[in-house]
C-alpha cells in the first residue's frame, strides 16, 4: 500500500497493488474450509482483472503521450478505463460482486481489513487522476454504487454482506464527489474507515456474525450495544454524529456544481441504506429476547481491553464540531 502512496510512476502503482493483492491472499484463505479458499480465489480473479486493465490503461497512455507519470493520465480512453480498473479494485458497483462474496467467506478481522486498509491504494490512485476523470462517469459509478449498496443490503440477515454493501454505499458517495471535490472524498472515505473499524472490533469481541446473534449482546454487554448502535447510526449519516459530516459536504458541493438533481437522488437513494441500518438498531436496541441463553461460551467476552475501539470511537461518533476546521 505504501508503494502505490508514494509512487510517481504507473509501473511502480502496479507492481504495489500486486504484491498488496498477493500478501492479502493467505490472510483470506488462512481458514482451513472451502467458502475461505472461494473466496481468496475470487478475490485473485478480480484483483488480477482489475490490474491487468489498468496496466493497459497506463500502457495507452504512455504510448499516446510518451508520459508514465501518474499525474498526466491526458489520454480520454485511458483514463475510462482506469476509472473501470480502480472501481473494480475497490469493489464500486457495477464491479462489486465480489465484495460480498468475498467479505462473507473470512473472518471479521480479514473483513474489516478488506474494506478498510485494501481501499486506500485505490482510492490515492483516483485521488491523483481526479483531475483527469470524466465527472459524468464517476457520477455515474457512484449513484449506481449508492442505489445497489442500499438494494443489497435490504434483505441481509449476515453481519459481514451487510458491511459489504454499506461499504459499496460509502464508496458510491466518494466516487460522486471524486472529480468535482476530491479533498472531500478523502475525507468521506477517511470517515468511513474511522467508523468501520470500531464497528467490526466490538463485533469481533462479541462473535456477532448474523442479527440473530446481534439481538443478544445487551443482556450481557449493555456498553457495547450502545456503542454499536450509536455506530450504526453514524454510517447511515444522522445529525449529531460523525457520518453525516462528509454527507453534508458532498451534497453541498454537488448542489454549488450545479448538479442539484444528482444532490436530490443521492440523498434519497441513501434512504435504502437507512432502512437496514434502522432495523439493524431496533433489532440490537429494541428487542428483548429470552435473557437467558442456551450457551455459556459464546458471549463470555474476551478479557482484554480493545484500546482501537476506545480511540476511535469517540471519533467516530461526536468529531463534528472539528470537521470543518480540518477542512479549511
Amino acid at each position: 500500500t505504501l508503494t502505490v502512496t508514494s509512487a510517481n510512476h504507473w509501473m511502480t502503482a502496479w507492481l504495489g497493488l500486486e504484491l498488496n493483492m498477493i500478501s492479502i491472499l493467505p490472510v483470506i484463505a488462512k481458514q482451513k474450509h472451502p467458502r475461505s479458499t472461494e473466496a481468496a480465489t475470487k478475490y485473485f480473479l478480480t484483483q488480477a482483472t482489475a490490474s491487468a486493465l489498468m496496466l493497459f490503461a497506463s500502457t495507452i497512455n504512455a504510448w499516446q503521450t510518451g508520459s508514465w507519470d501518474i499525474m498526466q493520465l491526458n489520454n480520454k480512453l485511458s483514463c475510462i478505463l482506469m476509472i473501470a480498473a480502480l472501481a473494480m479494485k475497490m469493489g464500486a458497483a457495477p464491479t462489486h460482486f465480489w465484495l460480498p462474496e468475498v467479505m462473507q467467506g473470512t473472518t471479521l478481522a480479514t473483513a474489516l481489513l478488506i474494506t478498510t486498509w485494501q481501499k486506500i491504494a485505490p482510492i490515492t490512485l483516483l485521488y491523483m487522476i481526479s483531475n483527469h476523470t470524466e465527472p459524468i462517469i464517476t457520477l455515474s459509478i457512484g449513484l449506481l454504487s449508492i442505489l445497489v449498496g442500499g438494494w443489497g443490503g435490504f434483505n441481509q440477515t449476515q453481519l459481514r454482506k451487510m458491511m459489504a454493501y454499506s461499504s459499496i454505499a460509502h464508496l458510491g458517495w466518494t466516487m460522486t464527489v471524486i472529480s468535482i471535490a476530491p479533498n472531500i472524498a478523502l475525507t468521506n472515505i477517511i470517515i468511513y474507515m474511522i467508523m468501520s473499524a470500531p464497528f467490526f472490533t466490538l463485533l469481533m469481541t462479541t462473535t456477532s456474525k448474523t442479527l440473530q446473534t446481534m439481538t443478544t449482546t445487551w443482556t450481557h454487554t449493555p456498553t457495547t450495544t450502545i456503542i454499536l448502535m450509536l455506530l450504526l447510526l453514524s454510517m447511515a449519516g444522522l445529525p449529531p454524529l460523525t457520518g453525516f459530516t462528509p454527507k453534508l459536504l458532498i451534497l453541498d458541493n454537488l448542489v454549488t456544481h450545479k448538479l442539484t438533481l444528482t444532490a436530490a437522488t443521492m440523498a434519497l437513494l441513501s434512504l435504502l441504506s437507512l432502512t437496514f441500518y434502522l432495523r439493524t438498531t431496533y433489532l440490537l436496541t429494541s428487542t428483548a429476547p429470552p435473557t437467558t441463553t442456551q450457551s455459556t461460551t459464546t458471549w463470555r467476552l474476551k478479557p482484554h481491553q480493545n484500546q482501537t475501539t476506545a480511540i476511535l470511537t469517540p471519533i467516530a461518533l461526536f468529531n463534528i464540531t472539528i470537521l470543518p476546521a480540518l477542512l479549511t
